[in-house]
């Protein structure tokens, strides 16, 4: 698998961590939680490079951790973000190199992803065009109404959560982005636009232990998990 680039978003306000704390770089057991997730990147033998997006007030602290504390060769650039995610990443693929073809767009508050599974999801995304990990939905899902009753229940067993990371074809991905930003189409992922462009997204199973740091809740589970994924 060759010309397999990255985009790691962590440009977000972290607004439900509270207190102002900028949720990439609390410390999970011993990393900050951006950490964990860069290094997967520079594990990952496939990736050639990668692309990291934060806050623009955080540009010069984000680059001289990642270059001199957590020693990231495969770094190419650290950019400004946008106001929304998909402003983010759009961002992060004008930074990309031009011989790049396969992009993989992770989330940088999901440090728990392995290196099997980022590998995974960019071969799929080179059969089809566009993949997702996720994982099978476990709870009953129900649609509400404005008025707060419940609408339908959703049948589960169609139902995925998507992760992070997505692969995707690097023009097709770009595409998806120019007609969304003409089109004034707001997505809260990126599978979502390509979507959007009629295309089909293959979903590749991932794993529960991939979840998303928003809350402090979110980074006392994150704690448990790695103690356990070491362990095993």
């Amino acid at each position: 698998m060759d010309n397999i680039f990255g985009i790691v978003v962590a440009a977000g306000r972290s607004v439900r961590m509270g207190q102002g704390i900028n949720k990439q770089f609390l410390p999970l057991s011993g990393l900050p939680v951006l950490a964990r997730s860069l290094l997967v990147f520079e594990e990952a033998v496939p990736v050639k490079g990668y692309i990291l997006v934060v806050a623009e007030s955080e540009i010069t602290r984000a680059s001289r951790l990642a270059r001199q504390e957590w020693r990231c060769r495969k770094l190419l650039a650290v950019v400004p973000g946008g106001e929304r995610r998909q402003d983010s990443v759009r961002r992060g693929l004008e930074a990309l190199p031009p011989e790049a073809e396969i992009v993989l767009v992770h989330d940088g508050a999901r440090p728990l992803v392995g290196v099997e599974e980022l590998v995974t999801v960019a071969s799929e995304a080179m059969r089809w065009g566009a993949a997702t990990l996720a994982v099978p939905v476990k709870d009953t899902v129900k649609e509400v109404g404005a008025d707060g009753f419940v609408v339908r229940t959703l049948p589960r067993e169609s139902l995925w959560l998507t992760q992070t990371p997505q692969a995707f074809r690097l023009s097709l991905l770009r595409e998806a982005h120019l007609r969304a930003e003409v089109g004034k189409i707001t997505a809260t992922d990126d599978a979502s636009l390509v979507e959007a462009l009629g295309y089909r997204v293959k979903l590749v199973p991932g794993s529960y232990r991939n979840i998303k740091i928003t809350t402090p809740e979110d980074l006392a589970v994150a704690e448990a998990l790695l103690r356990q994924w070491e362990r095993s």
